[in-house]
């Protein structure tokens, strides 16, 4: 069982192109993806203590995942607006927060895990709006994996990468893949979410969730992926 489902949304603070902010309306779209691991940008809002914008209690009663503890405070779900669900496929994992460099705030999720013993990395992205910060982020990230025990990894979140060539140079080793066009949800224009797999994992199957609530409940429409470690 060496096969992992992966799904990442930018949640927009679950506020929706109709100005409304509608966690549970998050919360279904996330119950029909049917991933092991789920990765989320803009998980909290931005003012005050930074609270969940979907609440842990939402995530429990109304999907199959669990939010990972990111180390944040007791009103989060996330590190740096990035969260982490879980499936009970996923057994004995562990999570590393890193503070990224950069004009703006940033950080990232390092989750290690074990799903039908197969050992995996995901790291959970929110990139920068600046190029240069996108890449001194990438490279405080590359550096970071580098300290670790090997496992297959993918990378994967909003890269805010507008390019479908440059930008990605410091993460040399990973092959990075767009799904498909996900900004703005409801005209999408540009694949600004990403894919970035090891030399040892393949991507199977990678796509755009565009259904008529994707389209309006965040301006960022999901993506998933297939992944499986190359023997």
């Amino acid at each position: 069982m060496d096969e992992l489902k992966l799904a990442s949304w930018n949640i927009r603070k679950c506020v929706g192109l109709d100005r409304r902010r509608d966690p549970r309306r998050v919360a279904g779209v996330l119950a029909d993806l049917d991933a092991d691991v789920v990765v989320l940008q803009e998980a909290d809002k931005r003012l005050g203590r930074r609270p969940a914008a979907l609440p842990h209690h939402l995530l429990v009663d109304e999907t199959p995942y669990l939010p990972v503890d990111a180390g944040g405070h007791e009103m989060s779900i996330g590190w740096h607006g990035n969260a982490i669900l879980v499936a009970p496929s996923v057994e004995a994992f562990d999570v590393h927060p890193l503070t990224l460099p950069g004009v703006e705030p940033r950080g990232a999720l390092v989750l290690d895990f074990t799903r039908g013993g197969q050992d995996w990395r995901v790291v959970a992205v929110h990139l920068g709006l600046l190029r240069q910060s996108r890449r001194a982020q990438m490279a405080a990230i590359r550096q970071a994996l580098h300290g670790r025990d090997h496992r297959p990894t993918v990378i994967l979140g909003d890269f805010n990468e507008w390019s479908p060539e440059r930008g990605f140079e410091p993460l040399e080793g990973f092959e990075v893949h767009a799904p498909g066009r996900t900004y703005h949800a409801a005209r999408p224009i540009a694949a600004l979410d990403r894919i970035a797999i090891g030399a040892d994992v393949d991507l199977r199957d990678a796509g755009v969730v565009e259904t008529p609530t994707t389209r309006v409940a965040s301006d960022h429409l999901p993506i998933h992926g297939t992944v499986s470690v190359v023997r």
